[in-house]
C-alpha cells in the first residue's frame, strides 16, 4: 500500500449497473472498482482526484487504486446518507427488513467473487478464511433482515387514565469505521443492524482492504435506496476523523486498536454522541488435564486463527496448559501447524497467507525477536515459507508457538495481531483462573475440560465478553459479541446489537381524561 496520495486522471461518476453479474477474476474486478467511493448510489472518484495503491501482501505488487477520501468527501456522503434517511426511516420496519433479507440473497450470489477479492488485498487464504468470510457477510444481511420486528417499545403501566408507551426510533446517520482482517464481515455487522433500525449509514474502509468492502456496496445498491449506503476509502485522520467529527452522524460504530478507540471516544464525548468500540484482545485459552487433548489442539489451531495468520481480535495468543500435558500439547500443536501449507492466497492447497501490510509484518517480526531475546524463552517456528518464486517478496511469517514465556512478558501483555502464540504451564485451577484474568483486555476466552462443574465455574469468573467451553467458534450471526475492560464497549452481532446501539428510544405518554 502506497500511503502518498497520487493525482490521477478524474474518473467519471459511474451509475449502477441494472445487474451485477459475478467474476471469478479478482485482478479485473480490483481494476474496475479503481479510484471510486461509493455516495448516493454511485461510484464517485474523490473530490481532489487523489487515490492511493492498493497491493496484494503475497505478492507485493499494486492490484489497484482506492479514492483518498478527505473532508469534502465526507461532506458529501453524510449529505447525501441524511438526506435519504428520512424516507428510508419513515418505511415500516419490517419492510426495511425485506430489503436487507434481499440484500443477503444478492450477496450470497457473489460469495466466490468477494473471497476472492478479499483474498487478493488482504493475503488471506481463499479456502481456510476468505470464502468463509464472503459466507457470513450474506448470512448476517440474512439474519438482520428477519429482526425487523423486534423494534418495538413497551407499554408501561403509569396512570391508568393515560396511555404510556416507549417506542424505537433510528438515530439518523451513522458511521462505521472499519478494520482490514476481515473487513466485509465487521462491515456487515455494523451496517445490516443500523439498516434494519430506520438508519443510514456512512462506512469507511480500512486503507488496506477497500476493493472487496466496495463490491459488496455495489450489490447492496442493487436493493436499496441511493444515499442509504455510502462508502468512502482513505485513512484515519484524513477521513475517519472527519466521520467521527461531523454534526450530522449521530453514532459511531469503530473497530480497531485500543489507542485510536480511545481517540473516538473523546472525540464522541465531545459531541456526546453514543460509540461501539471493538477494541482488540490477549484471549487466554486455559486447558486442564483432563480435557480430550486431540480436541484442545485442533481448538488450538483454530483459536489462534493460524489461518488468518493470527490476525484475529479472538486469537487465543495465551495459552495456559495444565504441566501435566503441557510437553505433549505443545508437541502435538507444533505438528499440527507444521502441516499446514502457506502459499499464494488465491491457490487452493493454501492454508495459510500472508501479513497483510509491511508495517504489520515488522510488527510481528519485532515482537518475535522481543520474546527470542526473554530469558528461557524456546520459540517452536512451525509449517514452512513458500516456494513459489513469485512470492518470494510476499509478506509471509511462519507461525511460532513460544514456550518458557511468564505471563507478564511483553508477548503475553500486547496485542500482536500476527501468528505468535504463549503456551504456558500451569499446576492449579485458581492459578489458571488467575492467570487468564491478569491482562488488560477482555474479549474472548475459552476453558477445555470434561468436568462440568470446572466448565460452568470459569464462564462465570473468566473476564471476557465471549466465552467458549470446548471450542473456539468465530463470532455468528446471533451471538452477542463484545468485550470488557481494554476491549471495548457495546455489542455486535446479534439482536441486542440493534436495539441498543442504533435506535434510540422515547417515551410517549397521552392523556385521555
Amino acid at each position: 500500500m502506497n500511503a502518498t496520495p497520487t493525482a490521477t486522471p478524474t474518473a467519471t461518476p459511474t451509475a449502477m449497473p441494472n445487474a451485477l453479474v459475478p467474476t471469478l477474476d479478482p485482478h479485473a474486478l480490483a481494476k474496475a472498482l479503481s479510484g471510486f467511493h461509493l455516495i448516493d448510489g454511485v461510484l464517485r472518484p474523490a473530490v481532489s482526484g487523489k487515490t492511493f495503491d492498493v497491493v496484494s501482501p503475497a505478492t507485493r505488487k499494486v492490484v489497484g487504486q482506492a479514492a483518498y477520501g478527505e473532508k469534502a468527501d465526507v461532506d458529501v456522503a453524510v449529505a447525501a446518507a441524511k438526506r435519504a434517511q428520512v424516507e428510508w426511516g419513515k418505511r415500516s420496519a419490517r419492510e426495511r427488513g425485506k430489503l436487507v433479507a434481499e440484500c443477503g440473497r444478492k450477496l450470497a450470489d457473489h460469495v466466490e467473487e468477494l473471497a476472492r477479492l478479499v483474498a487478493l488485498e488482504t493475503g488471506k487464504a481463499l479456502r481456510t478464511e476468505s470464502r468463509v468470510e464472503a459466507s457470513v457477510v450474506a448470512d448476517a444481511f440474512a439474519f438482520y433482515g428477519g429482526l425487523g420486528g423486534e423494534l418495538k417499545g413497551e407499554t408501561v403501566p403509569f396512570n391508568p387514565k393515560m396511555i404510556t408507551m416507549t417506542v424505537r426510533e433510528p438515530i439518523g446517520v451513522v458511521g462505521a469505521i472499519i478494520p482490514w482482517n476481515v473487513p466485509m464481515m465487521l462491515m456487515a455487522y455494523k451496517i445490516a443492524p443500523a439498516l434494519v433500525a430506520g438508519n443510514a449509514v456512512v462506512v469507511k474502509s480500512a486503507e488496506e482492504a477497500p476493493l472487496a468492502v466496495l463490491r459488496v456496496g455495489q450489490i447492496l445498491n442493487q436493493v436499496l435506496p441511493p444515499g442509504v449506503f455510502n462508502l468512502l476509502s482513505g485513512f484515519g485522520p484524513e477521513c475517519g476523523g472527519p466521520i467521527v467529527a461531523h454534526k450530522d452522524v449521530g453514532k459511531v460504530s469503530f473497530t480497531g486498536s485500543v489507542d485510536t478507540g480511545k481517540i473516538i471516544a473523546h472525540a464522541a464525548a465531545d459531541r456526546l454522541i453514543p460509540v461501539t468500540l471493538e477494541l482488540g484482545g490477549k484471549s487466554p485459552m486455559i486447558v486442564m488435564d483432563d480435557a480430550d487433548l486431540d480436541k484442545a489442539v485442533d481448538g488450538a489451531v483454530a483459536g489462534m486463527r493460524f489461518t488468518r495468520q493470527g490476525q484475529s481480535c479472538t486469537a487465543a495468543s495465551r495459552m495456559f496448559v495444565h504441566r501435566k500435558i503441557h510437553d505433549a500439547f505443545v508437541e502435538r500443536l507444533k505438528a499440527k501447524v507444521d502441516k499446514m501449507v502457506m502459499g499464494d492466497p488465491l491457490d487452493e492447497r493454501t492454508d495459510i497467507g500472508a501479513i497483510v501490510s509491511p508495517q504489520q509484518f515488522e510488527r510481528v517480526q519485532r515482537y518475535i525477536g522481543i520474546g527470542k531475546a526473554e530469558t528461557g524463552a524456546k520459540a517452536h517456528e512451525c509449517s514452512a515459507m513458500p516456494k513459489d518464486a513469485a512470492l518470494k517478496d510476499g509478506l509471509f511469517v511462519r507461525p511460532v508457538i513460544f514456550t518458557g514465556l511468564k505471563n507478564d512478558s511483553r508477548v503475553c501483555r500486547e496485542e500482536i495481531f500476527g501468528p505468535v502464540t504463549a503456551v504456558m504451564a500451569f499446576d492449579s485451577y485458581e492459578e489458571a483462573i488467575g492467570l487468564a484474568n491478569d491482562s488488560d483486555y477482555g474479549l474472548a476466552a475459552s476453558i477445555w475440560t470434561t468436568n462440568l462443574k470446572t466448565a460452568l465455574d470459569a464462564t462465570q469468573r473468566l473476564q471476557a465478553g465471549f466465552v467458549q467451553v470446548n471450542q473456539n467458534l468465530v463470532v455468528q450471526p446471533g451471538l452477542s459479541y463484545g468485550g470488557v475492560k481494554q476491549s471495548g464497549l457495546g455489542k455486535e452481532a446479534s439482536a441486542e446489537a440493534m436495539l441498543d446501539h442504533f435506535t434510540q428510544k422515547k417515551t410517549v405518554i397521552m392523556n385521555l381524561a
